[in-house]
């Protein structure tokens, strides 16, 4: 497994972990994962398709990745708030990295270091262990063409 030195983190995200350092109250966290979703830009609703959909979350999840280059770039939605705030916190991580450094990068050791598992129901954990099995697994294809 592999820890993103927190120098390379993106700033995106060093932003959101920063400010999550700050909530102790777990309401308070909830409020600012729901409000990092809702400040995520909607998807069009012809990337709302099957093809999009992450399997094995139990609310409705889409994730689009793009190439941009070396790099690839994430917009994602989904139905559930809570589940929207941790789609807009993986978008932070990953988007806009090169692919190899996303395949490396184990988004749920950073989840559990930064306590943002902890208070999850065993159907969001896994829907979160789902969208980063398909973040990491799309950028292993994409680093290895």
């Amino acid at each position: 497994m592999h820890y993103l030195d927190p120098m390379s983190e993106p700033q995106a995200f060093k932003d959101i972990s920063e400010n999550l350092s700050f909530l102790d109250d777990w309401e308070d966290r909830y409020r600012y994962l729901i409000e990092l979703g809702q400040a995520l830009p909607p998807l069009d609703p012809s990337e709302r398709s099957a093809e999009n959909k992450v399997h094995g979350c139990v609310s409705q999840v889409w994730l689009v990745s793009q190439r941009d280059g070396d790099a690839l770039r994430y917009r994602g939605e989904s139905d559930a708030m809570i589940v929207k705030g941790l789609v807009a916190v993986l978008i932070s991580l990953y988007s806009g990295r090169p692919a190899d450094e996303i395949a490396a990068t184990d988004a749920i050791a950073i989840f559990d270091r930064l306590g943002l598992r902890e208070h999850l129901t065993t159907q969001r954990s896994n829907g979160l262990v789902a969208m980063v099995n398909r973040i990491r697994g799309e950028a292993r294809s994409a680093a290895a063409a």
